[in-house]
């Protein structure tokens, strides 16, 4: 089993790579790799899709990798998620082997890589002291406008929306803690990030290089502040 979801991870993250090969990369970025972080209707999904369009970071070479995307994809197979009105699946419904592998996957790809664009929810603490990446949380401070963008790319009800918003972030962050504790110490705690005994909290700002209001910032402004930031000066 570890081995399979080790190939499968492989293969999906190097079919990006067979697109770029032939791509020169140009010496005025700032940033080697880039994380995209976010709870659901944060606006990090929609971030991801932008830069992956942006005809000067495509000429470059960089590629975009969804966890989400790859995940859902490993529910709708295992018959975890209904594609069609569905509300997104919880992490706590993998085996912890399944999310371990996916995520020191994509550390690794920070680690050894360039180019990439890697959006999950715990891709900016998977790159907790990996040099040279862009770490960017996005947030929205209205949780009225994080429901009703859930309503519309689910096709449920509001109130469907803000109890699935809830569950998933207390189940996820819950799995999450348990897995990960001791690297929360290690690539956290220790380096001073975050002070001794404090909370396990995968989107605490302290951790982030770039923090994104969506609320307050539309779709433009939020590629002129990405685009700027990995940009050298």
């Amino acid at each position: 089993m570890v081995l399979q979801i080790s190939l499968l991870v492989k293969q999906t993250l190097d079919q990006y790579n067979a697109h770029n090969l032939n791509m020169s990369t140009p010496t005025n970025w700032h940033y080697n790799n880039i994380t995209i972080s976010g709870l659901p209707g944060s606006g990090s999904t929609t971030l991801l899709k932008y830069l992956k369009k942006n005809e000067e970071l495509k000429f470059a070479g960089w590629k975009g990798f969804s966890g989400g995307e790859f995940m859902r994809a490993y529910a709708e197979e295992k018959g975890l998620f209904q594609k069609e009105g569905g509300l997104h699946h919880f992490a706590t419904h993998y085996e912890d082997e399944f999310d371990l592998q996916v995520d020191m996957g994509m550390r690794t790809k920070l680690q050894e890589e360039k180019n990439w664009i890697l959006e999950s929810w715990l891709s900016g603490f998977l790159a907790q002291q990996v040099p040279g990446v862009l770490k960017i949380l996005m947030r929205c401070s209205n949780k009225a406008v994080r429901v009703d963008r859930i309503v519309n790319r689910d096709g449920v009800t509001p109130e469907q929306a803000l109890h699935n918003m809830q569950q998933r972030y207390e189940e996820n962050r819950g799995k999450w803690q348990r897995l990960y504790a001791d690297k929360w110490e290690e690539w956290v705690v220790r380096p001073g990030t975050r002070p001794k005994g404090s909370t396990i909290d995968f989107w605490h700002e302290d951790l982030y290089d770039v923090v994104i209001d969506t609320y307050s910032h539309n779709q433009q402004e939020v590629m002129e502040i990405v685009l700027d930031a990995i940009k050298k000066n």
